[in-house]
């Protein structure tokens, strides 16, 4: 015993001394290297606009020094990006920016937002070029905005308009045995509605068609104008795919150019009157980013305007970089409004909401600051239900036209395995003390008083939320059912109606909080900072590869989607504020 005692302390000696010695060695390159390197840029240069690692407006900041440490490759969002290409536009040794191949995971109204800033870019007589082997629609949107646009020969070009598919499960669920118990209120809670019916509802089938024909006449719009194409003409070449191939979409003029990679290059040598026999220089559009973020210096440090970012589902908890929790929003809010030198907060919002409890505590968190200082909402690509819910009290709101908002509903999902708990031979009985002492059990039919008693507090979510919203947009309870009932609308839609008071992005927003402050002179401090445990920290070491990776290795990226859906419905407790549908555009 004394000899396997020996042993294990050995054992464990050696794992201790590896562990030190590891953590040793980052901390020395923490120390020793903790400025990543700074890309240096050459005379004559041009930006390759690589996206592909870009998701979030926020790249996010952590507390924990070793975390940040770890991070530190990923410390940068699209508000980073679009802050280097203002910059840029002054920078004597940029001379244009290149899209090449463009493949992002950016929503639309980042992409708008990124597009004003190439538009605002070119107005400093430097080029942007864009070439693609093949266009998607989504892509091709952001590459319209290009002085020169160019196609693979054997490439092709999706110009057809949008489309949302809606799958529904009512009759598998009957084979299955599986039901969701669905309680909602709301005529276009649709979130829902895939669990009830075999078809689209009438109500569902007009909101989408309003709010697809409003985004898609933001997109028109702006490749009209930088195509010089009639919006008209753009629907006829839609409705008639007559830009699908190289050839046809020169001849409407949706591009300039069919040639090969090659070519492309060269004519960007001879934009820069390059030596054509040698590669023009280039930097990479992260690499760039990071490198004035890190030389950029506040002019001003006595005035804050404090950023806010709100990104992905609301749930309980602290939160992340794409996990709105009450922890992280709660604390910077707070933070921010005891800051003195914070003279007013813009809160940025890209959310299809998520748990009503934990929206109602992030308003109240608002309703307070606002009392100290103004509160400005910049609306992303979504501020659905939960996400407008915590928007709806700021002093003013912003919203670019094709933002997705709205969705003023709420509703609980109860899943139900009695049938085919039956089928299979599981029974299951329940033993009480009082009459409403059992939770709900999955393997029983749904009690009608239990039923009665969530609908009770869905209803009471329900008039909660109007009257938030109602008070904040000076507005009466009726005016507001008349337009929530969980219907969705565009940012366009969205001002007409009063959710919204203004179309703009999030300068916009900074803008008009530093003008409701009184202030001329000031920097920003974006928040949160999110608080991480010791295990998350290793997870994000090399050999700690999460579960999600290996799945999404295994099984496909797209089936991982799928897959993260199903995960993401299975952990929505409690009753939700969340957009009825996720739209995405190829």
């Amino acid at each position: 015993m004394k000899f396997l005692g020996n042993v294990l302390a050995t054992i464990v000696g050696l794992f201790v001394f590896c562990m030190l010695f590891f953590f040793g060695i980052v901390l020395i390159g923490a120390i020793f290297g903790g400025e990543s390197e700074v890309v240096a840029v050459e005379n004559n240069s041009v930006i390759e606009l690589n996206l592909e690692d870009i998701q979030n407006d926020y790249a996010g900041k952590y507390k924990d020094p070793w975390v940040s440490f770890l991070e530190d490759d990923k410390k940068v969002g699209l508000t980073d990006i679009i802050y280097a290409i203002e910059q840029a536009k002054t920078d004597d040794d940029i001379k244009g920016i290149s899209i090449l191949n463009s493949n992002s995971a950016l929503g639309m109204a980042q992409r708008k937002a990124l597009r004003d800033a190439l538009e605002d870019f070119k107005k400093s007589g430097k080029f942007v070029m864009a070439y693609a082997n093949s266009f998607s629609q989504k892509e091709y949107y952001l590459s319209s905005v290009a002085n020169s646009i160019y196609l693979n020969p054997a490439g092709d070009m999706d110009f057809k308009g949008l489309s949302a598919e809606i799958m529904f499960f009512k009759d598998f669920q009957e084979k299955a045995g599986v039901k969701m118990e669905v309680i909602r209120h709301g005529k276009y809670k649709s979130a829902v509605e895939p669990f009830l019916e075999n078809k689209m509802s009438d109500a569902n089938r007009e909101q989408i068609t309003t709010l697809l024909n409003s985004i898609w006449a933001s997109v028109t719009i702006d490749i009209s104008k930088s195509r010089n194409v009639s919006v008209m003409k753009l629907n006829e070449i839609a409705n008639g795919l007559l830009a699908r191939t190289p050839q046809m979409a020169k001849s409407q003029k949706l591009i300039d150019f069919i040639a090969y990679e090659d070519v492309y290059h060269n004519d960007i040598k001879k934009a820069l009157k390059a030596d054509a026999n040698q590669d023009y220089n280039k930097v990479d559009l992260l690499e760039y980013t990071k490198k004035i973020i890190s030389t950029s210096i506040n002019t001003d440090t006595k005035n804050k305007i404090a950023i806010i970012y709100a990104q992905g589902e609301i749930r309980g908890g602290e939160g992340d970089v794409d996990i709105i929790g009450e922890g992280a929003m709660r604390r910077s809010l707070s933070e921010a409004r005891k800051d003195e030198k914070v003279k007013a907060i813009v809160l940025r919002i890209d959310s299809p909401g998520g748990d009503a409890l934990t929206s109602d505590l992030i308003w109240r968190e608002i309703e307070l600051t606002k009392k100290v200082k103004p509160v400005v909402v910049s609306m992303g690509n979504y501020a659905a239900s939960g996400g407008y819910y915590i928007a709806c009290n700021a002093n003013k709101i912003f919203a670019e036209n094709n933002t997705i908002t709205g969705s003023i509903g709420v509703f609980g999902i109860l899943p139900n395995f009695t049938q085919l708990a039956t089928k299979i031979g599981l029974h299951s009985e329940q033993v009480k003390t009082h009459e409403n002492s059992a939770d709900y059990s999955p393997f029983l039919p749904l009690d009608e008083k239990y039923k009665a008693v969530t609908l009770e507090s869905v209803e009471h979510i329900y008039k909660t939320f109007v009257t938030h919203v109602a008070q904040g947009r000076k507005m009466t309870f009726a005016q507001v059912d008349a337009i929530g009932q969980g219907r969705v609308w565009s940012g366009a839609e969205a001002v007409k109606i009063g959710l919204v008071d203004e179309i703009g992005g999030i300068e916009a927003a900074i803008h008009e909080a530093a003008s409701l402050a009184k202030v001329k002179a000031y920097s920003t401090q974006n928040y949160p900072e999110f608080e991480k445990s010791f295990n998350e920290l290793l997870e994000k070491l090399p050999f700690a590869k999460s579960k999600e990776s290996f799945i999404k290795e295994e099984i496909g990226e797209e089936t991982f989607t799928i897959f993260s859906k199903l995960k993401r419905l299975q952990s929505q407790k409690g009753v939700q504020t969340m957009l009825p549908f996720e739209i995405t555009i190829h």
